[in-house]
């Protein structure tokens, strides 16, 4: 993956209480969350972004009460998905 590089005050350590190396995973995880709550990406997209697995990432969003976006049309391929391996 591409990356972009983005500077960020020097407050944003104080603010988040964090270590000056572990803004960007941070920022990273914050921006995924936010992008998954406006239905820009996908689960899968923001937990690539965030750095961590889905299951991680279905944690985070249910710790801050994001409903996981889970449609009926995914459902329904979950279903076939099923039917196919049983």
């Amino acid at each position: 993956m591409e990356e972009i590089l983005v500077k960020v005050p020097k407050d944003l350590v104080r603010i988040l209480k964090v270590r000056d190396e572990d803004v960007p995973k941070l920022v990273r995880l914050y921006l995924a969350i936010e992008l998954y709550r406006e239905g820009k990406v996908s689960l899968g997209k923001a937990a690539e972004i965030a750095g961590v697995s889905k299951w991680e990432m279905m944690e985070i969003l249910a710790s801050k009460n994001i409903p996981i976006q889970y449609s009926v049309d995914d459902l329904e391929k979950d279903i076939k998905t099923l039917e196919e391996i049983l």
